[in-house]
């Protein structure tokens, strides 16, 4: 039976073959690639060769392998680039096919479902606006209400304030301070002092002498 229209082979991709085609792709990428290493390669000993033979047969036997190794690199090169992009385009119809998976799965999931409900979408969010007023007018209020309470407070003189008793220990404290710099000043003037006595002593002694 002819059908009008053909089928559309897209619809049977599968994401596993897509992946299994990029890497037997790359792998012959790579073959290709070290050939054409090794054709450079030995294409760099045979100029080496010929620039040291001095035989002129030899040195145009070089040259003609070389040319022919010249021309089976490019060849391998045409093969590695052609190669390069069928992987170029595998790869972007991998992701063109994650891409349709994804949004597809997306269109399916609650949330999407609720979300096509536009009128009740707005009817919900401003609803969801004036609880959200209200809670924050209700913890505004509560935290005028701490802010006035703590102004109102007064700070507890017996516990947190200086008492009579405090303040004589504090001026107690203040004394002794006072004294023991007094004290420390005299014993190092002290200290300055009984050398040059000392001096005087010996000065006077030598002189009733």
């Amino acid at each position: 039976m002819w059908l009008p229209f053909k089928r559309n082979k897209f619809k049977k991709l599968n994401r596993e073959d897509l992946v299994n085609s990029i890497c037997e792709l790359e792998r012959q990428e790579r073959t290709v690639e070290a050939e054409v290493f090794q054709k450079l390669k030995e294409i760099d000993a045979l100029k080496e060769k010929g620039k040291k033979e001095k035989n002129k047969e030899l040195q145009l036997f070089y040259a003609k392998k070389i040319s022919h190794l010249n021309e089976e690199k490019q060849t391998c090169m045409e093969r590695g680039m052609y190669l390069l992009y069928n992987i170029r385009l595998m790869n972007k119809l991998k992701d063109a096919y994650d891409s349709n998976t994804f949004f597809k799965t997306q269109t399916k999931v609650p949330l999407s479902e609720l979300l096509k409900d536009q009128t009740g979408l707005a009817k919900f969010l401003n609803k969801a606006l004036q609880t959200r007023i209200k809670s924050e007018d209700v913890l505004t209020s509560a935290d005028d209400l701490f802010a006035e309470v703590q102004a109102a407070y007064d700070v507890s003189e017996p516990i947190y304030g200086v008492g009579k008793q405090e303040e004589e220990l504090l001026s107690m404290f203040e004394q002794e301070d006072q004294l023991s710099d007094e004290r420390d000043l005299y014993q190092a003037q002290e200290d300055y002092e009984e050398p040059a006595k000392e001096t005087i002593k010996k000065k006077k002694a030598k002189l009733e002498e």
